[in-house]
């Protein structure tokens, strides 16, 4: 759980499927600091409310109940209207609007852009300080990323040279020449892109001529993680004399294996989709 602090109000943020969840329980608070759920339901019985919350709906959720919104719409701003988020939720089978009861998170939370809406039913002047902070909160965690990018990339680099290290020791023979020794590692280091990328720098070089730079750096994230594993192992395994060929062999197995356990790993999956949003700002 984040918090920024808007005029003296504490307002919780969730992340929920990698998307940023608000507490519109926190920013009523600025209208009744007593009982702050009875704002929300105010703001949800305005017919306009219900009609942008039906968009959002249909933009971004496709289980959204249509059948079940038109029966809300009818009685929006009727004297005898009133719903709650769980009803709406209920009714609609809603996702921008999340209700929770109990000790520990409870209250309404939205998604960021329905957030926005509720802050500017509140009060304009509120509306604006909370994109200035929550402009803010983006920008920190963005720094953050960054650093989490460029930390995974030197660790890949640092254990590059154990890697390379271990075969100037284990491979190369004293009297050998330096263009001997780069073709030796030119060929190491196509070992691993072969385990984990089925194909040497030179074959994607070969298939993607319009692209920049070298197929690592396209690498994602659980690649860059199992590729930093991968570069230990080799090393040892060029220590215990293992044969190119045993090594490939065993390094594309353990691969395949830790690719499986990764591709479905919530962790990972949520910082893969930071990062590609972060690349396409």
């Amino acid at each position: 759980m984040e918090i920024i602090k808007i005029e003296g109000i504490e307002v919780g943020i969730k992340e929920i499927d990698s998307q940023k969840y608000i507490s519109l329980t926190d920013i009523a608070k600025k209208k009744n600091l007593e009982d702050p759920r009875f704002v929300v339901i105010n703001w949800l019985r305005n017919r306009n409310t219900v009609e942008f919350l039906g968009i959002w709906e249909k933009i971004h959720n496709p289980e959204f109940n249509r059948v079940g919104f038109d029966t809300v719409r009818l009685n929006a701003g009727l004297n005898s209207f009133t719903i709650s988020p769980s009803k709406w939720i209920e009714e609609t089978n809603a996702i921008g609007i999340v209700s929770k009861s109990g000790r520990y998170g409870s209250g309404t939370y939205a998604h960021e852009d329905i957030a926005l809406e509720f802050a500017s039913w509140i009060s304009p002047e509120f509306k604006l300080y909370f994109i200035k902070e929550f402009r803010r909160l983006k920008y920190e965690e963005n720094k953050l990323l960054k650093l989490s990018w460029d930390v995974k990339r030197e660790l890949v680099k640092i254990n590059y040279k154990i890697h390379t290290d271990a075969i100037k020791e284990n491979l190369i023979p004293p009297e050998i020449s330096a263009k001997e020794a780069r073709l030796v590692y030119a060929t190491e280091a196509d070992v691993l892109n072969k385990a984990l990328f089925g194909m040497t720098a030179g074959e994607w070089s070969e298939r993607n001529p319009s692209k920049k730079g070298n197929m690592r750096d396209y690498a994602n994230v659980t690649q860059l993680v199992v590729l930093a594993n991968l570069e230990s192992l080799n090393s040892e395994f060029i220590k215990q004399e293992l044969s190119q060929g045993e090594r490939l062999i065993k390094l594309n197995k353990i691969a395949i294996s830790q690719m499986s356990s990764l591709i479905d790993n919530k962790l990972v999956k949520r910082m893969e989709k930071r990062v590609i949003s972060k690349r396409l700002v």
